[in-house]
């Protein structure tokens, strides 16, 4: 049996760099808000020839130096595209390169996305992902009620939960806003999606090893909580491994093969996983200790 517990302050330092890196990067670099935020233009165009694929579409744009580039499939013979805000004379150069190179083209539709409108989805963004805490925290105090003890009491379990999670979701935030000032990557509505699909994945993975701790402290009373906390994440680690590995298995397909347009969401994920796996087992769980120690102090 692995003592990851007893190594505790060793993670809990190595994740404190990492936070406390991520906090400066988003203090002085931000993060680079797409068009999605910001405000830009939509464009839709068919194509008389067959459909090119979205990463061939970006090679033929990008060089136009319009910023980032959304390529978006419509239907059989259309793509949507998503820029920054076009002058009719960019508006023209846009059409006239994917002429010369995809053959003929005809616009379907153009609007532009308004500073307002962006804004708004920004605000919503937020809003999303604090809700999103706010019911976890709130659920876990739920189902764990029944294991309040002289241990733990059910809402230490939540606040533990979503420690972790601003962990995770702090990190990723921050290795984004490094790579939007060195990489140029804009953050879209996608991330927003990527964001709250990771907490969904490392709340799972952190109540999986909650569920044996509170099964543990029923079954083994007589033992410390240091050696219960310890055999739990013990019990659940090739489990928790097994699940991860193999849902970053296709997550790594997905970002080789699945071109431009989803990488950065992919990636995001990746990290997302990766981070919330570390976090379930190394932060997560021997936080409940320090509690419990805090407490009996």
């Amino acid at each position: 049996m692995y003592n990851i517990v007893k190594t505790r302050y060793i993670w809990f330092i190595f994740s404190g760099i990492l936070m406390l890196a991520a906090v400066i990067a988003l203090s002085i670099w931000g993060l680079n808000l797409g068009i999605d935020f910001t405000g830009g233009t939509l464009m839709q165009v068919n194509f008389t020839e067959a459909r090119p694929v979205a990463s061939d579409v970006q090679d033929v744009l990008q060089p136009l130096g319009y910023g980032e580039i959304i390529v978006q499939p419509a239907d059989e013979t259309a793509i949507n595209l998503k820029l920054r805000s076009l002058s009719n004379d960019e508006r023209q150069v846009v059409l006239d390169n994917l002429g010369q190179n995809f053959g003929e083209v005809t616009e379907l539709s153009f609007e532009s996305i308004g500073p307002t409108i962006g804004q708004e989805l920004k605000s919503k963004a937020i809003w999303a992902v604090v809700v999103a805490l706010v019911a976890i925290i709130a659920y876990i105090t739920y189902a764990f009620r029944k294991a309040s003890s002289s241990a733990l009491k059910s809402w230490v379990y939540g606040v533990g939960a979503i420690v972790a999670l601003f962990h995770d979701i702090l990190i990723v935030a921050g290795i984004f806003s490094v790579l939007g000032h060195y990489g140029g990557v804009e953050i879209s509505a996608l991330f927003v999606t990527a964001l709250l699909t990771i907490l969904g994945f490392s709340v799972h993975d952190t109540i999986v090893v909650y569920d044996r701790i509170r099964e543990n402290l029923h079954r083994f009373g007589d033992r410390s909580f240091f050696e219960i906390i310890n055999m739990s994440i013990n019990d659940t680690l090739v489990r928790s491994l097994n699940t991860s590995l193999t849902t970053l298995f296709v997550l790594l397909v997905l970002y080789i093969f699945g071109g431009a347009s989803i990488s950065w969401f992919i990636l995001a994920l990746i990290m997302g996983i990766v981070l919330g796996t570390y976090s379930s087992i190394f932060i997560a769980s021997p936080l409940l200790l320090i509690w419990h120690g805090y407490k009996n102090r």
